[in-house]
């Protein structure tokens, strides 16, 4: 016990090391309060296009195989001109969740598609424009860059109603 006094002055310390070393999705990005707020945090054109799976499978497989590669761009992004949401409504949970093509391609790259899923959560600007549309970033199947300053989002999911 009578070295109680000493380590108390240690802890500061040791909690701001905690901090330091968790990573960056264990404090994801605080939903914003409305679409006005988002749209200025934003910045963006965000658009939404519904869709089934089926149409848009090779688009989504060859998306989830550059995933790798996305995280990274990603994870820099700090400005876009255009946000597009595709929406593969058949897709979502509640219709089954994606088609096997889909979904084992998803399996095959699973960490870096939760890698993915974690850096759009930690980036305010992604992360508000999916939360905008109620789209979960776990329902996120990949990302595409279209050209510079525009991203394509697929979501397993419905859009709101």
């Amino acid at each position: 016990m009578a070295n109680a006094p000493r380590l108390g002055r240690y802890v500061p310390a040791i909690a701001a090391a905690l901090v330091l070393a968790a990573p960056r999705a264990a404090f994801p990005v605080q939903p914003l309060a409305n679409d006005k707020a988002a749209s200025v945090i934003v910045d963006s054109n965000i658009r939404q296009e519904e869709t089934s799976s089926k149409t848009e499978a090779g688009k989504v497989i060859t998306a989830i195989d550059r995933t790798r590669e996305n995280i990274g761009t990603v994870r820099k992004i700090t400005k876009l001109d255009t946000v597009d949401i595709v929406f593969l409504t058949d897709a979502a949970r509640s219709e089954g969740g994606p088609p096997p093509a889909i979904e084992n391609k998803v399996k095959q790259h699973q960490d870096d598609v939760a890698e993915l899923r974690q850096e759009i959560e930690a980036n305010a600007l992604l992360f508000n424009a999916i939360d905008s549309r109620r789209v979960l970033a776990e329902d996120v199947l990949a990302v595409e860059f279209d050209s510079p300053g525009k991203i394509v989002i697929y979501a397993a999911a419905k859009p709101p109603k």
